[in-house]
């Protein structure tokens, strides 16, 4: 195999090829300057691998940004933080061009041929890259800290541009295909939502204008206590030096935490936070095993677990925190709390409606999984030229245009 050159960031930054920006001094931007609506920041929590996560922005109006236009980004600007998660960057893309860097963050913008920026980001996100910028910024010190000495020592394979546009097509379709995915599991996500609103909290289910309702409530619906609807149990306590790998998901308060050879619980299992992190629900279509952390459906006394899965989705489950300390969801509260269950016949029905949903987004979810552990194992092999790209015919997907 021909080995393939090298080459630095400082070494781009020497010959005018490359320029780096740390982001506007404390006296530059304030807190006060911040305003309800404008031109996006990118802070360090908005940085994540290879993409700006764009919850919890902060805006800055026209004005102020046009004082700060040397910290303005254009496509193909890498951002890193400059503090804490070091090994993260985001890559500008043209729903980002122009926004503000933040001043915890640092920003490099390449100017040559030599180098395709996507491929460079996709070099970034390498597990080898990751553990080099954590070693090295994390060295002496209780927090990983970044500056423009370690960017510059930051050195990349560089092979042919033609070469990392062909690598970067590659993983960039692959990329596609996961938020695609993402986008289609949140759309039906939302649909089934809304049948089960439409249903159950505007009550207008199958059947509902020849329904007859007393005191607001439909006849034939039963008064009951959360605690008679569906029966609540406390996870299983699992330590970390006891998990043996294996097939069955351990499902944690946010998401599966990891995979053990054993389980306590069959599918369909739902799980909401018991204690750290309240309010959000899953269902899970494995046999796991529920963590101490969460609270898990032990019954569901003959109702639709999917009934019951948005029944505690629209709770507002965060609001019956009893710990003082840490947040912890009140058992004996939530089960005291009256509700109007519906008959069967509507439950088996809105089953039909729902069963089918479910059945795309987890389809999408495992079309997910295949490519995201396939672009992760591609990507080492592909950037260390491992595997020979300049044979292949490749179709340069739409999220990157042809030079």
């Amino acid at each position: 195999m021909k080995e393939v050159p090298t080459i630095a960031i400082g070494d781009l930054e020497s010959v005018g090829q490359a320029s780096l920006q740390t982001g506007p001094f404390g006296t530059q931007l304030k807190a006060s300057d911040y305003v309800s609506d404008g031109i996006p920041v990118i802070n360090v929590r908005n940085i994540g691998f290879g993409k700006v996560r764009k919850a919890d922005l902060e805006f800055l109006a026209e004005g102020k940004a046009e004082k700060l236009h040397q910290h303005r980004l254009v496509a193909g600007d890498i951002v890193f933080g400059r503090k804490g998660a070091v090994e993260r960057h985001a890559l500008i893309d043209a729903t980002t061009d122009g926004w503000i860097q933040g001043s915890d963050c640092l920003r490099v913008r390449v100017n040559t041929d030599r180098v395709c920026e996507k491929y460079l980001s996709y070099y970034l996100r390498t597990s080898a890259h990751q553990d080099w910028m954590q070693a090295l910024c994390s060295f002496g010190a209780t927090m990983a800290s970044l500056n423009q000495d370690i960017v510059r020592r930051i050195r990349f394979p560089a092979p042919p541009l033609k070469t990392q546009r062909r690598i970067a097509a590659i993983l960039s379709a692959y990329d596609d295909l996961i938020e695609n995915n993402r986008r289609r599991i949140a759309l039906l996500e939302k649909m089934a939502e809304e049948i089960y609103r439409e249903w159950f909290v505007r009550l207008r289910f199958p059947g509902h204008e020849q329904a007859k309702f007393e005191k607001g409530v439909p006849v034939g619906w039963l008064s009951k206590k959360f605690g008679e609807f569906c029966k609540l149990k406390r996870g299983y306590d699992l330590p970390d030096d006891q998990v043996v790998p294996g097939p069955f998901p351990v499902v944690a308060a946010t998401a599966v935490k990891t995979f053990h050879n054993q389980f306590k619980a069959e599918p369909p299992l739902i799980t909401t936070g018991r204690s750290g992190s309240l309010g959000g629900v899953l269902i899970t279509y494995q046999r796991a095993w529920p963590l101490n952390t969460t609270l898990y459906v032990q019954d569901c006394y003959g109702n639709s677990a999917f009934l019951i899965y948005y029944t505690l989705k629209f709770m507002g489950l965060e609001s019956f925190n009893a710990g003082a300390g840490v947040p912890t969801l009140n058992r004996n509260h939530l089960n005291g709390i009256p509700m109007n269950v519906p008959p069967r016949a509507i439950q088996r029905a809105f089953d039909e409606q729902i069963a089918p949903i479910h059945r795309q987004i987890e389809s999408l979810k495992a079309s997910t999984d295949l490519a995201t552990r396939s672009r992760d194992a591609l990507l080492p092999r592909l950037i260390s030229g491992k595997l020979p790209v300049d044979a292949l015919d490749i179709r340069f997907p739409s999220s990157m245009q042809l030079e």
